[in-house]
């Protein structure tokens, strides 16, 4: 008997917000390309229709064979909401949760808990409910981004962590977020900032947040490639006709995994080598860990 391959790792280049209270755009988002369907119960959901938006989320995951690219934003813990997302959900196996207003690794350690408890209750293995956290969205949450990195529990369940600039507005009294030229402001830059560099710290996938603008995919595109070439791994969507620019903006060129290889074989030639010259330029042993990075995520994205 041929044993089964390995689950290929989940891809995180695009992820669709999705309200849980539409079982229209719930199953919309879930057909479409989006690498994972992300169904909100939180900001797209009004007080009075959560719990229904629960019962809906819970049908819509019932139904889904590949429920790893399901996933599911819960309230934040600071309310009651959050247990009673968790309770309606957690039984239905999404994916992964999504955790707003995150501040810090204590945060992750009570979801964990909850999560733990929640398996071992409906007879799912430990851990198989990953997170992904919003970590800028809160002025104390802009503090806390390094803790991710750290050893506490529930940190193998993290996977990924956004940032936010929206609710941090809100916090601050802001009035606008970004200047006459539509880029952010420094404070969000700064959030940004932050929270690529707590993600990369803790080994985790940075995400980058929405673009409300959703019908200029130009500008959108150009965004995705931008935040890309800084580190990013993946945006988030608030509208299926996102999700296209978003896969090929973090999707690599052939011209970038022909450089990349052709950076590998020239190090592989030149074993020992601390630097190889390459079309005319001198590399060093960082460009050779990023060609092989690159190439690396490209095998698991086939």
């Amino acid at each position: 008997m041929t044993a089964k391959p390995p689950p290929r790792p989940l891809k995180m280049r695009s992820w669709l917000f999705a309200p849980g209270d539409s079982a229209k755009k719930c199953a919309k988002a879930i057909a479409s390309e989006t690498d994972i369907a992300l169904l909100d119960l939180e900001d797209s959901v009004t007080p009075e229709n959560k719990p229904a938006a629960r019962e809906q989320v819970a049908d819509a995951l019932a139904g889904v064979e590949d429920r790893a690219r399901v996933w599911v934003r819960i309230n934040p813990l600071t309310t009651p909401d959050a247990i009673a997302d968790l309770t309606a959900i957690v039984s239905a196996q999404p994916g992964g949760v999504f955790l707003p207003k995150a501040e810090g690794a204590a945060d992750i350690t009570q979801l964990h808990h909850y999560l733990t408890a929640l398996e071992a209750a409906n007879g799912i293995a430990d851990g198989t409910t990953k997170i992904a956290a919003l970590v800028t969205e809160t002025a104390a949450a802009m503090f806390r981004t390094g803790e991710y990195a750290g050893d506490y529990p529930g940190r193998d369940r993290l996977v990924a962590m956004s940032w936010g600039a929206e609710d941090l507005s809100s916090e601050l009294g802001a009035r606008e977020q970004r200047g006459s030229d539509g880029e952010y402001a420094h404070t969000y830059e700064f959030a940004r900032s932050l929270c690529l560099l707590g993600a990369v710290a803790a080994g985790v996938a940075p995400i980058e947040t929405v673009q409300p603008e959703f019908r200029d995919l130009d500008a959108l595109e150009r965004r995705a490639r931008g935040v890309r070439a800084s580190g990013f791994r993946g945006m988030l969507a608030i509208h299926p006709a996102q999700v296209a620019p978003i896969n090929t903006a973090f999707t690599p060129n052939t011209e970038e995994l022909d450089h990349a290889r052709a950076v590998v074989q020239a190090f592989a030639d030149n074993p020992g080598a601390g630097t190889v010259a390459l079309d005319g330029n001198m590399l060093d042993r960082p460009h050779l860990v990023l060609a092989q990075r690159l190439l690396s995520e490209h095998n698991e994205a086939d």
